[in-house]
């Protein structure tokens, strides 16, 4: 299997408009101009709103930093490094507040019911249809991808991604990683 690898410290930072923070785009599929697929890394430095993506679906986590209070349609939601991920609307209206300061949070972008982001801490089997984008990120820790036979080792702040044809089933290890899995 062929698995592309690619450095959060090496993927340029580009400033929202509204000026409450960065965001490292690890992954436009099938090209930045034309996506289907977004994963980037979001550091989130003030109070606001977020971007709508009309006719996405978003998923969100907290990477580091003491969490996020999302408010969306009427509801609160309150994220931590500890929390799973969070699936919203992406042409809904999300306001962010950080109520113990700045944080670093993780953001997978894809058409309605197609993508799913689980957070690892441990081991986690999987088992994926065909015709898939597949997706580690390892954060502050290694992550191992066990697949076919085949292992493959994921440094941290590093996304390591692949388009599987077939039916695949596996195991990823890791104390701090987050998996993908989007079907195409």
């Amino acid at each position: 299997m062929n698995w592309k690898h690619v450095s959060l410290a090496a993927t340029p930072p580009q400033a929202w408009r509204n000026g409450g923070g960065v965001t490292r785009e690890l992954l436009a599929w099938p090209d930045a101009a034309d996506w289907r697929v977004r994963i980037s890394v979001a550091d989130v430095q003030r109070d606001g709103p977020f971007s709508r993506f009309d006719g996405i679906e978003r998923w969100f986590a907290v990477l580091q930093g003491e969490g996020v209070l999302l408010r969306i349609g009427g509801e609160e939601h309150r994220l931590t490094r500890t929390s799973e991920p969070l699936r919203f609307d992406g042409a809904a209206a999300v306001d962010c507040s950080l109520p113990a300061g700045t944080t670093q949070d993780f953001n997978l972008m894809a058409p309605p019911g197609r993508a799913r982001l689980r957070r690892v801490r441990g081991r986690m089997d999987f088992s994926a249809g065909g015709q898939r984008l597949l997706a580690l990120y390892a954060h502050d820790a290694p992550a191992a991808l066990v697949m076919d036979g085949e292992t493959t080792h994921v440094a941290p702040y590093h996304l390591a991604w692949s388009l599987v044809d077939i039916a695949s089933s596996g195991t990823v290890a890791s104390n701090d990683a987050l998996w993908m899995e989007v079907t195409r």
